[in-house]
């Protein structure tokens, strides 16, 4: 774990910074920090107004084989691209979480049905919803966060008339 005391609550202005260990711009930051793990070195990127890094990980050493070696520009942008990958796979795996949908046969034909998660800190709840060929809305219901969607779970809830599970 890094030993050198970060904030990185602290807001960054729009200019560019380009040290050996500090490097600012496309709305990130890079700064390389001492990995008491292992003695070496670490690189933390983070993304402007976020509180934590989005990516820490190890840094190379330099000729020296004590100080790390300085980020330049082609570094930088490597690690602006890897950082912003675990973003978006974040991303994609808090929506896959939160939002949840399937397609039941029916006799009136497929009926989709989602799920969508509201995960408000004091009273988390889902609304369930369903969906006719076109698209339309046909029912709809506020449940417990905690309702698990599947194929027999929809299909009860639309031959209960879409009341709430």
């Amino acid at each position: 774990m890094p030993t050198e005391s970060l904030d990185f609550s602290t807001p960054i202005d729009d200019a560019k910074v380009q040290q050996p260990r500090l490097w600012i711009g496309n709305g990130w930051t890079a700064r390389v920090i001492k990995n008491d793990d292992d003695e070496g070195w670490a690189v933390a990127m983070i993304k402007d107004g976020e509180p934590e890094p989005a990516l820490v990980g190890p840094w190379t050493m330099g000729r020296d084989k004590k100080n790390p070696k300085p980020l330049d520009a082609s570094a930088f942008r490597t690690l602006v691209k890897t950082a912003s990958e675990v973003l978006r796979r974040h991303e994609q795996q808090l929506h896959a979480q939160l939002h949840k949908s399937l397609y039941v046969s029916m006799p009136e034909g497929q009926i989709k049905v989602t799920l969508d998660i509201v995960p408000d800190e004091d009273h988390p709840y889902a609304m369930l919803a369903a969906f006719d060929q076109d698209g339309e809305q046909i029912g709809q219901v506020r449940t417990s966060a905690a309702f698990k969607l599947s194929a027999t779970s929809a299909v009860g809830w639309i031959e209960n008339d879409y009341r709430k599970p």
